[in-house]
């Protein structure tokens, strides 16, 4: 009965991936001559492409597109938890009106990116929208370039990636570590604190001494980005606060009146029982939407365009390179570390869900 869906799902997916990363290895389309022709003369290059993404002069673009990811990823989770646990919180008071305000909160979601971009580019225009609010109270008017502005902040030289990269998971490794002593998980907290210290070390006596590029590639959150930001937090908010009722509404009664009944203060009760019953809950809404900003194109390529590089995403630059320029190995690429990105997003948490449901047989 399976078969059919796993013979299905290993060629459409795992058959296509296995044959994008060989495509990565290749040199396809670096011959303008050769990317469309019948049978194109097709050379193994091993990881040059991955080595020109990251460290060649023309790629410039493409590293201040995966700056952007993460800075979007970042305040797009931040803003869609914030603003779907304030809405959860809330409508968990039973204020009148609920089902409709609900609705509301909900409506967003059925949209898609495109229609997304596209009301929230009418309304981000530099001549009118958001920017001609302020004369309804007899203000100037702003001249924010919500979509165009090329300032940005939190600069860092790309040289330093490996450094602040290898920093960061030693970090986290550590976090790991400590976790794990507390659970008294000994073989766990011997191998994180061990992969942390190397990481760390090398971070300390190492890493300043590496240089990605001759010379120094300054890259940081572009301004242009807010924007984009704010119209992905106001489709994608109301799906974590959809998220956070449910799991609002899971906790029982009892455990609330016997929060009150040794004293505790709704901020009190908030903090100790609610919001750590509502942990996993909140891991998951940050698994998908950190899936989501990933992948992210469409709601980008709307109100943005497609040769805005102050605001492009890998996901639009891999478009662009394969069906634009015709570089397929490239974009193939670019596809591939994207991949790995959500990867390492995605597999943490389905190898934890995995141990769960061992531990619950």
């Amino acid at each position: 009965m399976l078969l059919p869906s796993v013979v299905l799902l290993a060629l459409f997916v795992y058959g296509f991936i296995g044959r994008t990363v060989y495509v990565s290895l290749t040199d396809w389309g670096n011959d303008p001559a050769q990317a469309l022709a019948t049978n194109p003369i097709i050379r193994w290059v091993g990881l040059a492409n991955y080595h020109d993404l990251f460290t060649g002069f023309l790629q410039l673009r493409f590293r201040q597109e995966l700056v952007n990811t993460i800075f979007f990823t970042l305040f797009f989770i931040l803003g869609c938890l914030g603003l779907g646990l304030g809405l959860a919180l809330i409508l968990d008071r039973n204020p009148r009106g609920e089902g409709l305000w609900r609705t509301i909160f909900l409506f967003p979601m059925s949209l898609s990116f495109i229609v997304t971009g596209t009301i929230w580019r009418w309304m981000l225009q530099p001549q009118g929208g958001v920017n001609q609010f302020p004369t309804v109270l007899g203000l100037p008017s702003g001249t924010f370039g919500w979509l165009s502005s090329t300032d940005s902040i939190w600069k860092f030289d790309w040289n330093k990636l490996p450094l602040l990269t290898a920093a960061v998971v030693g970090l986290v490794l550590v976090w790991l570590a400590v976790r794990a002593a507390r659970t008294g998980d000994r073989t766990r907290t011997i191998v994180a604190g061990l992969c942390a210290a190397l990481l760390l070390g090398w971070a300390l006596f190492v890493g300043p001494n590496v240089k990605l590029l001759p010379a120094p590639e300054l890259h940081g959150f572009n301004l242009a980005l807010i924007g984009i930001i704010i119209a992905a937090v106001w489709q994608m908010s109301g799906y974590t606060m959809a998220l956070y009722l449910a799991g609002l509404r899971g906790i029982p009664e009892e455990l609330r009146e016997a929060a009150r009944v040794d004293g505790a203060s709704d901020v009190g009760m908030y903090r100790f029982v609610i919001f750590p019953l509502l942990a996993p809950i909140t891991l998951s809404a940050m698994i998908i939407l950190g899936h989501i900003s990933l992948k992210i194109f469409d709601l980008v390529y709307a109100m943005a365009g497609p040769d805005n590089t102050y605001t492009s995403v890998p996901a639009l630059n891999m478009y662009l390179t394969s069906f634009r320029q015709n570089q397929f190995a490239l974009g193939a690429a670019i596809g591939t570390i994207l991949l790995i990105l959500v990867a390492f997003v995605i597999v943490p948490y389905l190898a934890s869900a995995f141990r769960s449901e061992e531990g619950h047989a």
